[in-house]
């Protein structure tokens, strides 16, 4: 099983690990495209005004441009650890055990736009880019998702297991699922108390985190969609197969009163 989840724009300073080393990161076969980005964003942020340009960056943020200036020689952190924000409040990858945190090196991937698809445990710098980065203010300058679609996809197609997608579609575009059975992209959607059901916007994030972290502490070695459904289904969460023709699962929460209230006890009925 491999769970895909993106990352976020907030991100953790400092780390305890040694500089990036493109060889320990997973997924070896992303190696020379990781070689590439990395070399374009630090080159983009050898010029300061260019770098702010090319990446939208506000009055406040200018010194992400020092961060990506960095990238080469910045400490690194686990990756689940290295990203913030609302998702990874949620899984607060801190206070796993240690037989999660072997559950999630083994089964979670975060879709970086700097690295690629990188592993929970892999060790990575602080970075400032975002899917639709650009690494140059120059027309025909190649897009990220240019960049990362083909090597991305090709990655994914070599594999088998179940893939749960919990990404963003911007970042889904950076390694497209494989069109296959047992490839699912994770729907969010609320109940409220007259029974309609909704797209869940605001807590969508909350809710995948609050799922991938159930995931890891059952160990995360669903083989098929019906062992993760059945597993689901016994632990109280409304997982299901969309009705829409899709390959898509839905993951529905209780709201009560607009507000999933802690999603309901972590995503329990």
């Amino acid at each position: 099983m491999l769970i895909l989840l993106p990352p976020s724009e907030t991100k953790r300073d400092g780390g305890v690990g040694s500089p990036l080393a493109l060889e320990r990161l997973s997924f070896p076969a992303l190696t020379p495209v990781r070689r590439e980005v990395v070399g374009a964003v630090v080159e983009l942020a050898a010029d300061h005004d260019a770098a702010v340009r090319a990446l939208k960056l506000g009055p406040k943020q200018s010194g992400e441009v020092e961060r990506n200036r960095s990238i080469p020689d910045a400490p690194t952190m686990r990756a689940l650890e290295r990203y913030t924000g609302v998702l990874y409040d949620a899984l607060d990858a801190g206070t796993l055990d240690d037989a999660a945190w072997a559950a999630a090196a083994d089964a979670v991937a975060v879709q970086s736009a700097l690295l690629g698809l990188v592993g929970a445990a892999d060790p990575v710098p602080a970075y400032r880019l975002s899917f639709d980065s650009r690494l140059s203010l120059h027309r025909g300058s190649p897009s990220l998702k240019k960049r990362w679609a083909a090597a991305g996809a090709a990655v994914l197609a070599e594999r088998d297991d179940l893939l749960l997608d919990l990404r963003s579609e911007g970042y889904a575009a950076l390694a497209p699922l494989p069109d296959r059975e047992g490839a699912h992209y994770v729907r969010v959607l609320a109940r409220d108390e007259s029974g309609h059901v909704r797209a869940l916007n605001h807590f969508n994030k909350q809710a995948k985190g609050l799922l991938t972290r159930a995931l890891l502490e059952a160990g995360a070695g669903f083989a098929t969609t019906d062992e993760l459904l059945a597993w689901a289904g016994a632990e109280g969460y409304e997982l299901r197969l969309a009705t829409d023709g899709t390959r898509d699962l839905e993951l529905v929460v209780p709201e009560v009163r607009g507000v999933p209230g802690r999603l309901m006890a972590a995503l329990r009925v």
